[in-house]
C-alpha cells in the first residue's frame, strides 16, 4: 500500500509517499481502506519533525480516518462493508490501517465519508470532556477559540444538551461563525474581556464549565470566571503548561 511519511524518515516541513506492505487484522481488529484522513495539530508537528509517534506505532502521521471494512480478525465485532471511523495512535496517511474494533465507531447517516472523518479525535474528545465536567442543561459553559476544530464542535454538543455556550474567537469572521453554529455570547478575544462578558450574559454567577484548549496563560481567569461549584476543563496547553495562582 501507499503511505504519506513524515517526521522522522524525510525532511522536517515535508511529506513523502512511499510504498509499504499491506497490514492484517489480528484477532479483535477490523482492516479498513482509507477514505479520508483528518489533520490534528499532532499530525502538523509530527510533519514539522516534532512530534514523535508513540512506541510500536507506524512512523506516519494520521490519528484518525474514515473508510470502510475490507477483512476483519475474530472478534471484532464488526463486518466486511461496514463504514467506520477510527481513532489510531498514527499511520492513518495510508490507503489502508488496522484498528481494534473498539477503537471505531459507525459513520452517521447522511454524513460522506469525507466529513466523517474530521469527527472522532474532536468529536469523541469533547463529548467525553463535557461529560466528564457534568454539564447539565441550563448550564453555562464557556469555550475558548469556538470557531477551533475542538471549539465548532463543543459549540454543537453543549447547545443539544441544552446548555447555554459563551466562546471566544479572534477577530469578526471567526466570531460570526461561532454565532452562526449557536453561541449564545461570541466573545472577541482581541479587544474584550471573557470574564466580565461571561458574567455580565450569567447575572454576575460565572461559567459552570470552563472548556481549555489555551493552558497557562488563562489559567488564572479561568478560574475567576468560573461560577460556585464550577468545573474547568483543561485539554490543551497551547500558551504554556505552568500557571501562577
Amino acid at each position: 500500500m501507499q503511505i504519506m511519511d513524515a517526521g522522522n524518515t524525510v525532511a522536517p516541513g515535508t511529506m513523502a509517499s512511499r510504498t509499504v506492505s499491506d497490514p492484517s487484522p489480528a484477532a479483535g481488529e477490523v482492516l479498513v481502506r482509507v477514505a479520508a484522513a483528518g489533520v490534528n495539530r499532532a499530525d502538523l508537528l509530527q510533519v514539522a519533525g516534532s512530534y514523535p509517534p508513540p512506541p510500536g506505532a507506524p512512523t506516519w502521521p494520521g490519528l484518525e480516518v474514515s473508510g470502510t471494512v475490507v477483512a476483519t480478525g475474530p472478534g471484532s465485532g464488526w463486518a466486511v462493508g461496514d463504514r467506520l471511523v477510527a481513532l489510531l495512535r498514527g499511520g492513518g496517511y495510508a490507503e489502508l490501517v488496522t484498528v481494534r474494533g473498539d477503537h471505531v465507531l459507525p459513520v452517521p447517516r447522511g454524513v460522506g465519508l469525507v466529513e466523517a472523518a474530521a469527527l472522532p479525535e474532536a468529536a469523541c474528545t469533547v463529548w467525553s470532556t463535557l461529560a466528564a465536567a457534568r454539564l447539565s442543561p441550563d448550564e453555562w459553559l464557556l469555550v475558548h477559540g469556538g470557531s477551533g476544530g475542538i471549539g465548532t464542535i463543543a459549540v454543537q454538543v453543549a447547545r443539544a444538551m441544552g446548555a447555554h455556550v459563551v466562546t471566544t474567537a479572534g477577530g469578526p469572521e471567526r466570531a460570526a461563525l461561532c454565532a452562526q453554529l449557536g453561541a449564545d455570547v461570541v466573545v472577541d478575544h482581541r479587544s474584550e474581556d471573557f470574564v466580565a462578558r461571561t458574567r455580565e450574559a450569567t447575572d454576575g454567577r460565572g461559567a459552570d464549565v470552563v472548556l481549555d484548549v489555551v493552558g497557562a496563560a488563562y489559567l488564572a481567569r479561568n478560574l475567576d470566571v468560573l461560577a460556585t461549584g464550577g468545573r474547568l476543563a483543561v485539554i490543551g496547553l497551547q500558551r504554556g503548561a505552568r500557571g501562577e495562582l
